[in-house]
């Protein structure tokens, strides 16, 4: 299970956007969960992995959020005060608005009858707690996409870097950005496995290929190439350096 973890600050990452700004291209969760911790770990992993989020903590309020700015998906939980999970999850169905809006229900309950009844209602998919944060946001990923919420076929995101792998073109808060053919892989090959640390050997056997043989110190001329490209004035480094274990495409400081 994914470890819960909270950040110590987001001051690292300001500048990246004018203060106050909304990235739209991003896809918006509506956590609807009563029990105010696990909504904050949600939050936390599932901004760091680059979504936006909303919050609701009854029924009541997340059919009003949804009304007032519709969601790309729903995690709402089975238990809550006043009205249901399920009673939540039909009254979303019964409105053409909403009727194709993604939903994964969130409960403790594990029984078969459970499941399907949740189903019945009109859940897209079914998690039972405690869950794993990696499952919950490859369920989320795939209900994305087939919703046509995500980025298109050939793009790669992360955090405010946008990689079109068809064009061959790389952006930063819309700024066009020049690489090398290394630079290029190395990148797109950090873009499909993020927060991952690689080692230097790891690196060259990916982007170069097992039979090139090159020193695995090539690796940090080519890393240094990369962050002076990737990285303008004031924004965040997203290259990584591990001690003693190599690199990551991560947010988060060193």
């Amino acid at each position: 299970m994914l470890e819960p973890r909270m950040p110590a600050t987001q001051a690292s990452e300001r500048g990246t956007m004018p203060e106050g700004a909304v990235n739209l291209s991003k896809p918006l969760v509506l956590i609807v969960e009563d029990e105010a911790a696990l909504a904050t770990m949600l939050r936390y992993n599932l901004e760091k992995q680059g979504f936006r989020v909303e919050e609701a903590a009854d029924g009541q309020e997340a059919l009003t959020r949804i009304a007032e700015a519709q969601p790309d998906v729903v995690l709402l939980d089975w238990m809550l005060p006043a009205m249901s999970g399920i009673e939540v999850c039909r009254q979303i169905r019964r409105r053409p608005a909403t009727r194709d809006l993604p939903v994964i229900m969130l409960t403790a309950r594990t029984e078969d009858q459970d499941v399907v009844r949740g189903l019945n209602t009109g859940a897209d998919d079914y998690i039972t707690k405690p869950f794993n944060m990696e499952a919950l946001l490859a369920r989320i990923r795939a209900l994305l996409r087939r919703s046509g919420a995500m980025p298109a076929k050939g793009q790669l995101v992360f955090h405010d870097i946008m990689m079109d792998l068809s064009a061959h073109r790389v952006q930063r808060n819309a700024r066009p950005i020049h690489l090398g053919p290394t630079e290029f892989r190395l990148l797109e090959f950090f873009m499909q496995h993020p927060r991952r640390v690689f080692t230097r050997e790891e690196l060259l056997d990916a982007v170069w290929g097992p039979d090139i043989h090159v020193e695995p110190r090539t690796v940090d001329v080519h890393i240094r190439r990369l962050r002076k490209s990737i990285n303008g004035a004031g924004e965040l480094d997203v290259v990584r350096t591990v001690r003693a274990a190599g690199y990551a495409l991560d947010t988060e400081p060193v």
